[in-house]
């Protein structure tokens, strides 16, 4: 089994890391272009993560502007296996109020102007998503924010909107009925190129307000997101040091990202040129290297 390493993506409200040892940013070049930011890269005891603020410092990039591919790309460069997307949501359920968190393990993706793969040209990848994210990841961020006495919820459905509009009460209501947990605009296509990346991934989604169904909270503004933001982002910065701690402890042997790209590429290898090959070394390298 390859050396475990674990990356974090920061969504709204966490563009940085607090508290860790020889931290330094870094820059990285990817064949798709630049990532969000520079990759911070800091240690706390004996471990070594990265971490990238999907918004850059100072939340410059809105959702559908990401480069979810140079992110993921970059992640991959560093070495990093385990990937925990760290995102602020909308709740569509009254029992999931501002401050909560949810452990996702399901995603419904509304988005229509991303680029969903690395694999546009010459080869075609179908990677399974039935099941996108991580077990063992989804038991790690529990037991830690069990441990810190955070408010969570264990496994919930996330829909990903376009944005970067809030919805309108008929979506709200749509989503509603369809018996999703929480809305969000930045986990698709992120978490797809994840798994063709074959980077076990998590979604730790926080709740900063009720989207627009709630009758007692009809309108969503920018201000009364940043307050739960920023009560968030310290639970946040507090959870991913528990999880740095033991994320290795939690068994990733049946994980479905583990070498899926061994059943997804159906491209005739004989049609695989160099330059496409080279393009997605970092990402597909595992496969496409085989002699």
């Amino acid at each position: 089994m390859k050396k475990r390493k674990l990356g974090i993506i920061g969504g709204s409200g966490l563009y940085k890391m607090e508290g860790f040892e020889k931290t330094k940013w870094k820059k990285i070049n990817t064949p798709w272009g630049k990532p969000s930011d520079e990759i911070l890269i800091a240690k706390i005891g004996d471990e070594e993560i990265c971490f990238i603020p999907r918004h850059a410092r100072g939340h410059k990039i809105n959702p559908t502007n990401i480069n979810f591919r140079a992110n993921i790309d970059a992640m991959k460069q560093m070495g990093v296996t385990d990937l925990i997307s760290v995102s602020a949501v909308g709740s569509l359920k009254e029992n999931l109020e501002p401050g909560k968190f949810v452990i996702v393990d399901q995603f419904i993706d509304r988005t229509f102007s991303r680029i969903k793969t690395f694999f546009t040209d010459e080869i075609v990848a179908h990677v399974s998503m039935a099941k996108p994210t991580s077990p063992g990841l989804a038991n790690c961020c529990e037991a830690a924010l069990k441990k810190l006495n955070i408010n969570y919820q264990k496994n919930g459905t996330y829909v990903v909107m376009e944005g970067p509009q809030f919805s309108t009460l008929a979506e709200s209501n749509l989503y509603r009925s369809w018996e999703a947990d929480v809305i969000g605009m930045t986990n698709m296509p992120e978490a797809k190129l994840a798994r063709e990346a074959e980077i076990r991934y998590c979604t730790v989604a926080m709740v900063t307000d009720y989207d627009c169904w709630h009758p007692d909270h009809e309108e969503v503004d920018v201000n009364m997101v940043i307050q739960t933001l920023i009560k968030n982002a310290t639970n946040a910065q507090n959870m991913i040091k528990e999880i740095i701690k033991t994320f290795k402890n939690y068994s990733i042997e049946k994980d479905p990202a583990n070498e899926c790209l061994d059943v997804a590429i159906i491209t005739d290898p004989k049609l695989r040129t160099k330059k496409t090959i080279k393009k997605l070394k970092n990402v597909a390298g595992r496969v496409l290297n085989k002699k």
